[in-house]
C-alpha cells in the first residue's frame, strides 16, 4: 500500500436512503487524514452530491489505484447496478445493490487494494428481500472473510463498547451469555483496543442480570457464566474486571475508569451509546466496528433514515467519525 494517507472505501448503503448523502458530506472533512473511494453507483452519487449542494466532481475511477487525497474530486468505484431511484423507497433491486458494495469492498480488502472499510448503512429488509440469510453487515462480513470469533464495538468519545451478542431476540440473547462467548468477546476486545493504539488495555465486563445477579438472588448467569471468563481473561493477561452491575458500568468507563465495556447484548450496549451520540439538534456521531476480523471494518452508527432521504439534510458526523476510527486503527496494523 502506499505510504500516505491510508485508503478507505466507503460502501454507499441502500441507495434509497441517505447513505450517499453522508458520504458526500462527510469528504471535504476527511481528505486531510485519509483517501476516499466510494463503492456504490455512479448516478446516485451525483444525485447525492447536487443534494447536498456539493461543489467538488463525483468521477469514476477504473481501479482503486488512482485514487488520491484530492478535495476537489471524489472518486467512485461505479458499479452501475441502479436503474431507476427513489428514495426513501424499501425494494428488492436496492438491497441487492447495497449488498454488490459490501461485498465488491471485502473483496478490496482482502486482496489488500485497501486499507479499510467504511460503510454507510444498509436497509435489513431490503437485503432479506434480496436473498439475504444475514441480519446485517456484520454476519456478512464475519462469513465472507472465514471468521468465527468476532464482535460489535460501538466507540463514542471515549466511551467504547462490544457485545456477546447483537441482532438476536432478547431471550436467545441471554442463552448466549456462556464462559465461552464471554471469553472470546473480552479477548477480541482487548486486540481491537491494542488496534486502537491504546497499549494496556483495561476491560470492563457488564453483568447481565440487575447488579449482577446479587450473589445469586437475581440470577445465576452472573456468577456461573460471566464471573468464570473474566477469571480465565486474567489468566490470561488481560486487564478485565467484572461481572459489575449493567447500571453503573457505563458511567464508570465513561469517566474514564475503563477503556471498553463488554456488554451482553444488543441494547445493554447500544442505549449508552446512542443517548450520547444522537443530540437534539438531530446530530448523530459515533462508530461501529467489527472487531475480530481479518479486514478494518468501521460503520456509521444510524440507519437508512428513508424518511429524510434525498433531502441533503442528513448528519455526516458519524461518517466522519467512521472513516477517521478506520484510518487510524489502519496505520496501528
Amino acid at each position: 500500500m502506499s505510504t500516505s494517507n491510508p485508503l478507505i472505501a466507503v460502501t454507499m448503503g441502500d441507495p434509497a436512503g441517505i447513505g450517499p448523502e453522508v458520504a458526500v458530506k462527510a469528504f471535504p472533512s476527511v481528505t486531510e487524514f485519509a483517501r476516499v473511494v466510494v463503492v456504490g453507483d455512479l448516478g446516485v452519487m451525483r444525485r447525492a452530491r447536487d443534494a447536498c449542494d456539493a461543489e467538488f466532481d463525483v468521477r469514476a475511477v477504473d481501479s482503486v489505484e488512482s485514487v488520491d487525497d484530492d478535495p476537489t474530486a471524489l472518486s467512485v468505484i461505479d458499479c452501475d447496478n441502479v436503474d431507476d431511484l427513489v428514495h426513501g423507497e424499501l425494494r428488492e433491486e436496492y438491497g441487492a445493490a447495497s449488498l454488490a458494495y459490501v461485498e465488491r469492498a471485502i473483496d478490496l480488502a482482502v486482496e489488500g487494494e485497501i486499507d479499510a472499510i467504511a460503510t454507510a448503512p444498509i436497509n435489513k429488509q431490503a437485503t432479506r428481500m434480496a436473498g439475504s440469510e444475514h441480519a446485517g453487515h456484520t454476519g456478512l462480513l464475519a462469513a465472507r472473510t472465514d471468521t468465527e470469533n468476532y464482535s460489535m464495538m460501538l466507540i463514542e468519545d471515549d466511551l467504547r463498547v462490544t457485545h456477546v451478542s447483537t441482532h438476536v431476540p432478547l431471550r436467545e440473547a441471554c442463552e448466549l451469555v456462556t464462559t465461552e462467548n464471554v471469553l472470546e468477546t473480552v479477548r477480541v476486545t482487548d486486540d481491537a483496543l491494542r488496534n486502537l493504539g491504546i497499549e494496556s488495555p483495561r476491560v470492563a465486563v457488564a453483568g447481565l442480570n440487575p447488579h449482577a445477579g446479587d450473589g445469586g438472588l437475581l440470577g445465576d448467569e452472573d456468577d456461573d457464566e460471566i464471573a468464570p471468563a473474566v477469571e480465565r481473561a486474567v489468566a490470561d493477561g488481560i486487564d478485565a474486571t467484572g461481572p459489575i452491575s449493567p447500571d453503573t458500568v457505563f458511567v464508570r468507563a465513561a469517566r474514564g475508569e475503563f477503556d471498553c465495556v463488554v456488554s451482553m447484548y444488543h441494547d445493554q450496549g447500544h442505549i449508552p451509546l446512542k443517548m450520547l451520540g444522537f443530540d437534539a439538534a438531530g446530530g448523530v456521531s459515533g462508530v461501529n466496528m467489527t472487531i475480530g476480523l481479518p479486514i478494518v471494518r468501521t460503520s456509521v452508527d444510524h440507519g437508512t433514515a428513508f424518511d429524510i432521504a434525498g433531502e441533503g439534510i442528513a448528519s455526516e458526523t458519524s461518517m466522519v467519525d467512521a472513516i477517521r476510527v478506520a484510518a487510524d486503527v489502519a496505520r496501528h496494523r
